[in-house]
């Protein structure tokens, strides 16, 4: 019954049919995961896909826990013999956390209050007798209240108010009401705390500043929330923006005397219903609905926050691979070195180097880069985008002129590198190698294919959100969990090449029985089918179903295991061999034999028309990997500090972060520049990520540069016209003319291209 309700719900919010949720239900309690539940269980969802799927499991946790709270709030007020039938059906009925908490707020145990202690003083008749009759004179009223605990009149009326305000400040329509006003109208104030100016300076555009609580973005919510937190800022809610200075009256006290129907006609006890009206609305329901409204805030910034990651991630994670070659990876540094790394196609460590081509040894680092190259047959050279990028970038150029085999050179991100580096699982792989060496590894191992190796490192370490540290850390893990696991069952993982930390990210593996197959492949060689994976410890018939699919085994005994073809569906493939009178290595890449099938044909009770439909698409492209093309940036030659730009420069670059306010891209500066939503197209954009994504190649203008705060403002619209005058920044005291820095770097290398071609030939012979 619960099921139905709960599928009734989530189909509502989804557009889809009752029955598809509650068939999605019954898989995910029965064990199912959701890459295998939108991937081989489409008949029964009716093709739900896993961005459905992930929405539907996120709203099914929240509904389950709704009604289990409401269960226990139910108990509760029960127990205490004050559950009506009114009640009852209000709490069953809502859907909504927050309405049933104020539901059950006048019932929820608590400490003893004013309110209370007034009550047990006999007081309650007073605070009846003057809200309802109030041609009553109160102190004349109060005096006959007056007792041994209660010593005056003055004290009796407090009493009272107590009472009321508290009755008043738990009910749920009138909070409801007061909630809905704040929530359109009320306005964040955000000031600097006195003193705090310089301290704060990264916050100053918030020392003074006012916005509608509900138009509140995401990123300047946190901004201010941090702000707060590190003691720079003050917050607050001012709930009648449009109030003149200095009224002592707000318009919510007005909310509170409509829906409690009281008007005050200068009867004798009006002017302390307007106290205890007041007296509600400032000590009760503001303090009460400000904290809620400031938590209903963070959330809401959090959520968008870790939805903006998790977008940047799954892009970055599903960018095109560079391909299975051998790759040299270069982690920069200026003092400490470059740290050298050569991986075979794949993946596997043949040679690490550090090299000092920054600190006057130019000569020997090349010569040992060279031997490297020649030795090793490099065919890529990844670069790490930290400090000395591009001095090292045009170093490997020098080297590769003198190259029979040109390697070409990419800029990666190395974000998450040093915390691989420093990892348990580094440490295991890489036991006796120095911590340095093995970030220039995983440089060389992400070129080769970011998913492979990007799934080693902790997803919010690789670098592609905003104020990852201010949101809920539990939320942030299982979002980023949920797009990784995504993202590699989405793309298959080759079951006798991949890393137990890939093999952890496929459907129904643990990291046991991740590590279990290695230590299977280990001893007993390569898989050459999936059966075999059946053989490997603990891997039971569910683990078996959930992951099967989505492990490929090239070269095979079956090509069909190295396709997405999941085993349990091999029979209607030979209902296909058998119908075509051909075999799977005839049938497998012939694209008009297979489009000339009929789908229906091959259906049956088990295997529908959307199963049979995704056999076909294997069938044609086994394998496919359902990433782009691989491409990168160039960086233009002598941009290479902040203060190599100049307004109107056009370059190239390549997006590493998009948020909900525009676009972050390198251009090969050490500082990312950002493209503002009103300059990512000449069309309204309500969304950046519908107009770019992480990792993509960009063509970009400098608008503006600001060398002090370290800010640059570029534009995708080259067309827009960049501004001339720097304002506070004064970049000629920063950088030479830019011709004059080309002249001398290109200068430098011809010096050091010399010297190189007359150490190579001595090297030689």
């Amino acid at each position: 019954m619960l099921n139905q309700q709960i599928s009734q719900i989530i189909a509502t919010e989804l557009a889809v049919q009752a029955k598809q949720i509650l068939a999605a239900i019954e898989l995910l309690d029965d064990g199912n995961t959701i890459p295998f539940i939108a991937r081989y269980r489409k008949e029964a969802t009716g093709g739900l896909d896993d961005t459905q799927l992930r929405h539907f499991e996120t709203r099914l946790i929240y509904l389950r826990e709704l009604e289990d709270r409401r269960q226990t709030i139910l108990k509760s007020i029960d127990e205490q013999g004050k559950l009506t039938d009114e009640l009852r059906q209000a709490i069953e009925q809502t859907q909504s956390k927050t309405e049933l908490e104020d539901l059950y707020l006048p019932y929820k145990p608590k400490r003893r209050t004013k309110g209370q202690i007034a009550i047990e003083a006999g007081l309650e008749p007073l605070a009846d007798l003057l809200w309802k009759e109030p041609q009553h004179e109160p102190e004349q009223v109060a005096l006959t209240f007056v007792n041994d605990n209660v010593p005056d009149a003055k004290t009796a009326l407090d009493g009272a108010k107590y009472i009321l305000m508290e009755r008043f400040a738990e009910d749920a329509a009138l909070l409801a009401k007061v909630r809905h006003y704040l929530q359109q109208s009320a306005v964040l104030v955000s000031k600097v705390l006195e003193g705090k100016e310089a301290e704060g300076a990264k916050f100053q555009d918030y020392f003074d500043h006012q916005e509608a609580w509900r138009n509140v973005p995401s990123h300047r919510a946190l901004a201010m929330f941090r702000g707060r937190n590190e003691g720079i800022l003050q917050l607050s809610l001012n709930a009648d923006p449009e109030a003149e200075e200095g009224s002592r009256h707000s318009y919510c006290e007005e909310i509170i005397r409509d829906h409690l129907g009281i008007h005050l006609n200068n009867q004798p006890a009006d002017n302390w219903r307007a106290q205890v009206i007041s007296w509600t609305w400032k000590i009760k329901i503001a303090l009460h609905l400000e904290t809620e409204l400031m938590g209903a805030l963070r959330e809401k910034a959090e959520d968008e926050a870790i939805d903006v990651f998790a977008r940047n991630l799954s892009a970055l994670l599903m960018a095109a691979p560079a391909g299975a070659k051998n790759t040299m990876g270069l982690d920069p540094g200026l003092r400490t070195g470059v740290k050298v790394a050569v991986v075979d196609n794949t993946g596997k460590l043949l040679a690490t180097e550090t090299v000092y081509p920054h600190t006057g040894q130019e000569q020997s680092a090349m010569v040992a880069i060279f031997k490297l190259i020649q030795q090793h047959n490099v065919e890529l050279i990844a670069i790490g985008n930290g400090t000395a990028s591009r001095e090292t970038e045009r170093f490997a150029k020098e080297v590769i002129k003198q190259c029979a085999n040109k390697p070409q050179t990419v800029v990666v991100s190395e974000a998450g590198a040093s915390v691989y580096s420093a990892s348990e699982l580094a440490a295991a792989e890489f036991p006796d190698l120095d911590v340095s060496l093995r970030g220039a590894v995983s440089i060389a191992r992400r070129l080769q294919d970011p998913l492979a190796e990007l799934v080693k490192i902790e997803p919010k370490a690789i670098g592609v959100g905003q104020y990852q540290h201010d949101v809920n850390q539990t939320q942030l893990a299982r979002k980023l969990d949920a797009v990784v696991e995504d993202c590699v069952n989405a793309v298959g993982v080759d079951l006798n090449t991949a890393s137990s930390a890939l093999l952890s990210r496929v459907a129904g593996m643990s990291k046991t029985l991740a590590q279990n197959i290695v230590d299977y492949r280990d001893e007993n060689g390569r898989f050459d089918n999936r059966a075999q994976l059946k053989k490997v410890p603990r891997l039971g018939p569910k683990a078996f179903e959930q992951c099967a699919g989505f492990m490929r085994i090239a070269n095979g005994k079956n090509p069909l295991d190295a396709s997405g073809v999941h085993p349990e569906a091999y029979p209607v493939v030979e209902k296909i061999l058998q119908a075509t009178q051909q075999s799977i290595q005839e049938l497998m890449g012939n694209v008009s034999a297979v489009r000339q099938l009929e789908a229906k044909q091959f259906t049956d009770e088990q295997f529908g028309l959307p199963t049979v439909l995704d056999i076909f698409k294997e069938l044609e492209k086994p394998g496919r990997d359902p990433r782009g093309e691989f491409k990168t940036a160039t960086f233009m030659e002598g941009v290479e500090e902040i203060s190599d730009l100049k307004s109107g420069m056009i370059l190239e670059g390549t997006v590493t972060n998009v948020t909900n306010f525009g676009a972050f891209v390198d251009i090969g500066v050490h500082q990312d520049g950002l493209v503002h939503i009103s300059s990512l197209s000449d069309k309204f954009v309500e969304d950046p990520h519908k107009v770019v994504k992480t990792g993509d190649v960009v063509k970009v203008k400098v608008l503006d540069v600001d060398v002090a705060r370290k800010r640059i403002a570029l534009t995708m619209r080259l067309d827009e016209s960049a501004v001339k005058n720097m304002g506070k920044t004064d970049r000629t005291s920063h950088a030479k003319p830019r011709h004059e820095r080309s002249e001398r770097h290109s200068h430098n290398n011809s010096v050091m291209g010399n010297a190189f071609a007359d150490a190579l030939k001595n090297w030689k012979k």
